[in-house]
């Protein structure tokens, strides 16, 4: 028989098994909780051919096996979050059983403490910005071609066209800047994330804003509504809205 080890997909408070009927976790198996002094630590069996050490090393190479991990992870984490606050742990995260478990659970006890009081009640939102193109680019050359020579009337238009593209980008990133902080008034906290890649994004443009904004429930009519104003306001920002989430950017362990 396969050895099994128990794969830490998040952790909560006061969550019963019974509560998680009919959510699976990685293979399709059973979510059930190891609880210690008011933690529930969500988990399911894992086959450690697969998710031990050596596994996992060979694994983590494949893009369709980690896609489908991340995804079955998430769905638990979302999951787990309509019955409490949430603090999702690291992708693999693996025990050898439940005495592992609650190991970490005493290990980890005062910090997810804190992050569960810190998230409680609310919810992660996205927001991000682009300039939809090179910011002063300018599609007809400016500069007249006559006396002076072509090559000086290059020059000009080469030298207009920087200036006026260094300013376009400024004047984006100040725009940014508004934005994140206008959102960051209606949130608990806020996070400025690395730009992503525009592969990943769709976007051929420059990401100026890539911000997460962690929001009190009862206050995310009033951030939503700041949203909607912002792009009124700025409709060449291209702002982008993405949630509600369980609070990713705001939860997960240094030490997970």
């Amino acid at each position: 028989m396969a050895e099994r080890g128990r794969y830490l997909y998040a952790v909560t408070r006061g969550l019963t098994g019974d509560q998680l009927a009919g959510a699976q976790g990685l293979a399709d198996a059973p979510l059930t909780t190891v609880e210690h002094d008011g933690l529930s630590a969500v988990v399911s069996d894992v086959d450690l051919e697969e998710y031990g050490e050596e596994g996992l090393r060979r694994n983590l190479e494949r893009l369709e096996w980690l896609e489908e991990v991340a995804r079955r992870h998430d769905e638990v984490v979302h999951a787990v979050a309509e019955h409490g606050p949430v603090a999702p742990l690291r992708l693999a995260t693996i025990c050898l059983g439940d005495e592992g478990v609650r190991q970490r659970l005493v290990e980890w006890h005062d910090a997810l403490a804190e992050v569960l009081d810190r998230v409680d009640g609310r919810r992660e939102w996205s927001v991000k910005a682009f300039a939809a193109r090179a910011p002063g680019t300018r599609s007809e050359p400016t500069a007249e071609v006559g006396a002076t020579g072509g090559g000086a009337a290059y020059l000009r238009r080469k030298k207009e066209q920087t200036l006026s593209r260094a300013q376009g980008e400024e004047a984006a990133l100040q725009v940014a800047e508004q934005v994140h902080a206008r959102l960051s008034g209606h949130a608990a906290a806020s996070r400025r994330l690395a730009p992503q890649d525009p592969r990943l994004t769709g976007h051929t443009g420059t990401m100026t804003l890539n911000s997460a904004f962690l929001v009190d429930e009862d206050r995310e009519p009033a951030f939503l509504d700041e949203v909607q104003g912002l792009r009124a306001e700025h409709p060449d920002a291209g702002l982008e809205l993405a949630g509600p989430w369980p609070p990713y950017s705001f939860a997960v362990l240094d030490q997970a």
